[in-house]
């Protein structure tokens, strides 16, 4: 039997706490996505209005004038610039600009752009994702990025920074089928010694939940979103969660000084053991030639857990976090608005307004067989 690690409760729990603070964001996006899809109405509206011999027929504007707006932004990819600070820096310049176009290629960054803009556009916040692909140039690895669902990506509500640099934690979810899991982490269908079942047959699953909320409204047109097709697959029907939560931690780093000289350097602790390993350098040290200082540095820790097991965990060398918000109409809080959510009251209007005219046309239109008593 496999034991829940102590480092996966404390991300459960912080999980919960923050997708609950979020729920009410979560359906009115999800109101915004069925106003991009055309369904506008609730069943209750459609019945209210099929009694009044009223049309349920939307007049959309809101798709034509979101894939407008997609079309003009993202028409030409972006172009990059990197400037020295001296003039000495030029040749280094054009390399960070020349690498910078290389990774945007090889993400198929046009794609991707597209994908955070409709996000941005619809439910008000997109989401880039960058990660190093170690599986690319023949185990090389490359600097890629991609993009995440929004449902999928959830932040300290405490948050107060455009782009959540303030926030204490940031979590990314995935839900993955047995064996897509199997195919990412071949390890889990390893079985234990004096075990029966293997790694994978033992660790929580979910019950058919997906990250994409399901729909308020009625699907008057089609659509097979998330919430739609996930039960579509019958066979696969054990399915996992896996998180990677970030967070900041504090890293020492040393200022390693030649007081003769001046010369400065900045190492790790792990090159700091490397570098006192030379006996000239531990004399130099003895006699006071050269000084460290310990700094602490803020760096982005990822834990990569599923189930009850911690999967990976590594500390990454920066003190930005990888998955990066684009917020549409900022509110000073993780949930900011969209466009389609400032412009669902006039598009309710105009449906109210176009069936008030269709039904005023069918009631003036046909001669009325029963004259009311006392009206002649």
């Amino acid at each position: 039997m496999i034991q829940e690690d102590i480092r996966v409760k404390e991300i459960r729990e912080l999980w919960d706490r923050w997708s609950d603070a979020r729920k009410d964001w979560d359906t009115q996006a999800r109101e915004d996505i069925d106003f991009y899809l055309g369904n506008h109405f609730t069943e209750d509206e459609i019945n209210a209005l099929a009694e009044r011999n009223q049309s349920a027929m939307p007049i959309d504007r809101l798709y034509s004038a979101i894939e407008q707006f997609k079309a003009i932004i993202t028409s030409k990819p972006p172009k990059f610039s990197a400037v020295g600070r001296e003039d000495s820096d030029n040749k280094l310049a054009n390399v960070w600009k020349i690498m910078l176009e290389y990774i945007w290629d090889i993400s198929d960054g046009n794609e991707t752009f597209k994908q955070v803009i409709h996000d941005y556009a619809v439910t008000g916040l997109g989401y880039f994702y960058s990660y190093i692909d170690s599986e690319a140039d023949y185990g090389r690895g490359e600097v890629k990025f991609t993009y995440v669902d929004p449902f999928r990506v959830v932040v300290d509500p405490n948050a107060r920074n455009r782009w959540f640099d303030d926030a204490s934690g940031i979590m990314l979810s995935t839900i993955f089928t047995k064996q897509q899991l199997l195919d990412l982490y071949p390890q889990l269908g390893q079985v234990n010694e004096g075990e029966e079942k293997a790694i994978i047959d033992e660790l929580d699953t979910i019950s058919h939940e997906e990250d994409y909320p399901s729909s308020t409204n009625a699907q008057v047109k089609p659509r097979f979103t998330p919430d739609i097709v996930k039960d579509y697959d019958t066979f696969e029907t054990s399915k996992y969660r896996l998180i990677e939560s970030f967070s900041k931690i504090k890293v020492p780093y040393f200022r390693m000084v030649n007081l003769q000289t001046g010369d400065e350097k900045i190492v790790d602790e792990q090159a700091l053991s490397t570098i006192m390993q030379d006996p000239q350098t531990r004399v130099a040290v003895d006699e006071g030639m050269i000084d460290f200082v310990e700094v602490l540095q803020t760096r982005i820790k990822i834990t990569c857990c599923v189930g009850q097991v911690v999967l990976y965990e590594r500390v990454l060398d920066t003190d930005v976090y990888p998955i990066v918000p684009v917020p549409n109409i900022w509110t000073n809080t993780p949930y900011p608005m969209s466009d389609i959510r400032k412009n669902k009251d006039f598009q309710r209007f105009l449906n109210k307004t176009v069936s008030l005219i269709t039904s005023h046309a069918q009631a003036s239109s046909g001669l009325k067989l029963l004259v009311p008593q006392g009206s002649v």
